[in-house]
């Protein structure tokens, strides 16, 4: 693997753990429900999917193909993250009524 390849899986990393980390800070310090939520949605999902995205060019790097279950699993990532965001948004604004 290339010096260049493992720069950028290692910046990815580290920009993924400390987006990561921002988003789980924000979940425990923002004051209500809908700030609280915005926290993992946002920055936690971003911070995920750069770790996803660094283990997809690790893997393809050393392997020489792209993997299907890195991709899979930011796919799931992305799509189930902002709809259950959604769902729990709607759920607390019905039971505040």
């Amino acid at each position: 693997m290339s010096f260049l390849v493992e720069a950028l899986v290692s910046f990815l990393l580290l920009f993924g753990a400390v987006f990561a980390v921002v988003g789980s800070i924000g979940l425990v310090r923002l004051p209500d429900f809908f700030t609280r939520l915005h926290g993992p949605t946002k920055a936690t999902t971003l911070g995920i999917g750069a770790i996803v995205v660094a283990l997809l060019l690790h893997s393809t790097a050393s392997a020489g193909a792209v993997s299907l279950k890195e991709l899979a699993i930011s796919l799931f990532l992305f799509i189930t993250a902002p709809v259950s965001a959604h769902v729990l948004a709607k759920a607390a604004l019905k039971a505040r009524r």
